[in-house]
């Protein structure tokens, strides 16, 4: 099952379920208790189980009319308060993110740093075999945007880049309620510059898109045997594309959890990004203007623009 939160300029935020044939439809109508994902996730006690079910009553008792149907063209666009639109699938109150969990992602790393501190440094190396895994604060509600809302470029980074990942989203009891798509989008040079500065590289306005679509944990596919695509368009044309499959995680979801967890309180809602198989090279930093499309079987595609922070 796979769930949108939507506006419409008649009737406000609303909750709707993708249909097998492409429509939408608005299960708030069903339901009106159910505006949003986060109102299903709190009436579902955070419980997989009973999550997929409530929205499946709702699905069931939402009339079919016109009216209560949309296509999927006709939200997926960048929204204006005089159209419909997607919006982000949630609003979550913490967003966190795991890093170096793919082998790619560990051999890029460290060649970059140690071309740029003359050594052979090996952190990232180190901590894709460590026991623990790189775990880091990424970001808060406010700072998290939709489908077609600009994702930011640091006004003090010239190498601000895109990366692709498959995102859970966690009810209560560590349970995972549902996938979705994350841009985790990182300053990379003040990261190589030093790691330290990670939290400065990892967390600004625009910094993480999410969406389109929350796909329910219930009815959601192996998520280890998912393929995960980018492309980056400039001036219209496709500059850049590559593709991994989520199977190429070096670690599962479990244990994340286990490491998010320890001594943390993590509210329901909460988003955790498993970190990116996908590399884009240092020519292809983010610009002005870009846009970065990246697509998860069986979830959608998140589109969203870069825009430079002022």
């Amino acid at each position: 099952m796979r769930l949108v939160q939507f506006f419409s300029p008649e009737r406000g935020p609303r909750l709707g379920s993708v249909q097998p044939d492409g429509r939408v439809l608005d299960i708030t109508a069903g339901e009106p208790a159910y505006t949003s994902f986060n109102a299903l996730l709190e009436w579902s006690g955070g419980e997989t189980a009973r999550l997929e079910h409530i929205a499946r009553q709702a699905e069931a008792r939402t009339p079919a009319e016109i009216e209560h149907t949309y296509a999927w063209e006709e939200l997926d666009r960048a929204p204006t308060v005089m159209q419909p639109h997607l919006m982000i699938p949630l609003e979550p109150p913490e967003v966190w993110g795991f890093g170096v969990t793919y082998r790619r992602s560990a051999e890029i790393r460290d060649a970059d740093v140690a071309a740029a501190m003359d050594s052979s440094a090996s952190i990232y190396d180190r901590v894709y075999h460590a026991a623990r895994p790189e775990c880091f604060f990424k970001a808060t509600a406010q700072r998290c945007v939709g489908p077609h809302r600009p994702i930011g470029i640091r006004s003090d980074s010239m190498l601000t880049a895109a990366e692709p990942e498959l995102a859970y989203v966690l009810g209560t009891n560590r349970e995972i309620v549902g996938y979705t798509i994350c841009n985790d989008v990182s300053a990379w040079d003040l990261e190589r510059d030093n790691p330290l500065y990670l939290p400065q590289s990892k967390i600004f306005t625009g910094c993480c898109a999410l969406g389109p679509a929350i796909l329910t944990a219930a009815t959601a596919p192996d998520p280890y045997n998912l393929e995960i695509a980018l492309r980056l368009v400039r001036s219209g044309e496709v500059i850049y594309s590559e593709a991994t499959n989520s199977g190429r995680i070096g670690r599962r979801f479990e244990e994340l959890n286990e490491y998010l967890y320890r001594d943390n309180p993590i509210p329901p809602g909460t988003v955790v990004s498993t970190g990116t198989g996908i590399m884009v090279p240092n020519e292809f930093a983010l610009r002005d203007g870009d846009v970065v499309e990246i697509e998860i079987e069986g979830i959608g595609v998140l589109s969203n623009p870069a825009v430079r922070l002022p």
